[in-house]
């Protein structure tokens, strides 16, 4: 039996014998939205990990001083507005009047300075912007400018983008190392986080915070007004897509973040879950290499694992046969944006397991242990990592696959030591179409060594070729420069692109306001 026959026979089964649910008319019920998330919440942090989990609730406790709406226009936020110098050097932000922290304090430029300071050390577009920048001062509670080295048209958009933005935190967290987790999740968003109910790998819990005051807008993708309009965001992580799967048919759940694509067809023949495609953008596989331990420090060796990929089998095990639900995308950018390129990509298209084989004895693999660690918690990732786990064995490898869940992945995936000292060699991970559409918030694009994505590739030429991109005197330039990194990448390869898929959500018909947006948020929605 193929899995995905098992999978959906034991969720019809269960769905089959389970006990309707009592009416969801109570008070308590209409004010709270149940929410299966895609995946554990271990970190409050959204500048220590990238973690998407982690964004998401950074989402609903922090705000940002810029946001970027569905047609990709940078609009101000928190930021009432900003002027910029006719010189272009010195930007000056200006706070909207009563902005104020969960803790009742007021958010003021002090604030501002060192979240931006903390994200820019962290961020890989913050990263970029940390070295355009001469200095940050305040000149008042809600005014401060930010003096550049030389002109710069991105800062906004770098501040607010949606998949890595400066969210902006207390002053006395917003100090703390960049290096070190915030353990505190005050910010000054329309929830606030809930301490005494977290339970990690169970439970977490968001109230509405009353002294949010939202612009007078409408939201529109990550920005406009951030109404919050549920009373209680209650997530309960639900490992098992069966369970979560009945949870959503029976009422016992209002929304399921990332359902496995196995199970749609049983959500949609029931007429109370909606299932749409609500994020605006593709969900892109990675495949990421430690490039600092043995054997992925060998380029040879990591490109002989690239001629073994094919992309289409890894869609095909997250997405199923329907091409319509995924797309192969060998290159490094976003399919379909103006830097998209296959320039250099014919290893991607080599597609043989016998010439990995070959390739990988000539590249001198020496039987090197190489530790695979997938998260049995979080389906669609896992199900990249069990196709690379067989792929690396059909090749040759020594493989050691350690299944755990995803927050341990987040938290191991931090370690630089040997295998034999509880490194890793290999971990796949996801990221929208728009954190990967142009070179300077390319996650995992950066090959700037120590100071890279986990992984930490090392390759000066892709850093001098995203240096150069950003000073592109026009757009033609900056398309040639995208096609000699995409060149550059396939050279070196940072990562392999495993091409993209697109993730419906579910929720309840009786969930209301659901508006399409490039990440999970939860402001705006409500219930009948």
């Amino acid at each position: 039996m193929k899995r995905r026959d098992l999978l959906a026979g034991a969720a019809a089964a269960s769905m089959a014998t389970s006990v309707a649910a009592p009416s969801l008319a109570q008070p308590a019920a209409a004010r709270t939205l149940r929410v299966i998330p895609q995946a554990n919440l271990t970190s409050l942090d959204p500048i220590w990990t990238t973690a998407v989990v982690t964004r998401n609730h950074g989402s609903l406790v922090y705000d940002t001083l810029s946001a970027v709406d569905s047609q990709g226009n940078t609009r101000p936020q928190m930021a009432e507005g900003w002027t910029i110098s006719d010189d272009r050097l010195t930007w000056t932000f200006t706070l909207r009047e009563g902005l104020r922290f969960h803790d009742g304090e007021p958010v003021r430029s002090q604030d501002c300075i060192p979240s931006i300071r903390r994200w820019a050390a962290r961020d890989t577009f913050g990263q970029v912007v940390a070295g355009f920048i001469e200095e940050m001062r305040a000149l008042d509670d809600r005014r401060f400018t930010v003096r550049l080295k030389e002109p710069f048209a991105f800062l906004a958009v770098a501040l607010g983008r949606s998949q890595g933005p400066a969210f902006i935190m207390p002053e006395r967290f917003a100090t703390t190392d960049p290096f070190q987790q915030v353990r505190d999740a005050t910010g000054s968003g329309p929830f606030r986080f809930v301490p005494g109910e977290w339970n990690p790998g169970v439970r977490a819990v968001w109230t509405r915070f009353d002294g949010y005051v939202p612009r007078n807008e409408a939201p529109d993708g990550m920005a406009g007004g951030k109404v919050p309009r549920m009373e209680r965001i209650e997530w309960t992580v639900i490992s098992d897509p069966a369970t979560a799967a009945n949870a959503m048919t029976t009422g016992e759940q209002d929304y399921w973040e990332y359902p496995l694509h196995d199970l749609l067809p049983l959500l949609r023949r029931n007429r109370e879950v909606v299932v749409q495609q609500r994020l605006t953008d593709g969900t892109y596989g990675c495949l990421r290499f430690n490039h600092l331990q043995p054997p992925f420090n060998n380029v040879a060796i990591r490109r002989a694992v690239a001629m073994g990929v094919d992309q289409r089998d890894y869609l095909r095990a997250v997405a199923g046969n329907d091409p319509a639900g995924w797309g192969v995308c060998e290159g490094v950018f976003t399919c379909g944006t103006p830097m998209a390129s296959e320039e250099g990509s014919d290893i991607l298209k080599t597609r043989s397991i016998e010439r990995a084989r070959a390739a990988l004895r000539e590249a001198g693999y020496n039987n090197e242990r190489v530790v695979l660690i997938a998260p049995s918690d979080y389906p669609q990732i896992n199900a990249l990592s069990l196709m690379t786990n067989d792929v690396l064995r059909r090749m040759g490898m020594n493989v050691e696959l350690v299944a755990t869940d995803w927050g341990t992945l987040v938290q191991r995936r931090t370690s630089r030591e040997p295998v034999e000292r509880g490194g890793w060699s290999i971990f796949h991970t996801t990221a929208a179409g728009d954190a990967l559409n142009l070179p300077p918030v390319h996650l995992f694009l950066r090959a700037n060594g120590a100071n890279a994505w986990f992984g930490w590739p090392d390759d000066p030429e892709i850093e001098r070729l995203r240096a150069e991109w950003l000073r592109a005197p026009d757009e033609a330039a900056a398309v040639r420069l995208a096609r000699q990194l995409n060149a550059q990448a396939m050279r070196s390869l940072p990562y392999v692109p495993l091409g993209y898929y697109w993730q419906p959500s579910a929720w309840r018909r009786n969930v209301q306001n659901v508006f399409r947006s490039p990440a999970t948020v939860f402001w705006g929605i409500s219930k009948a």
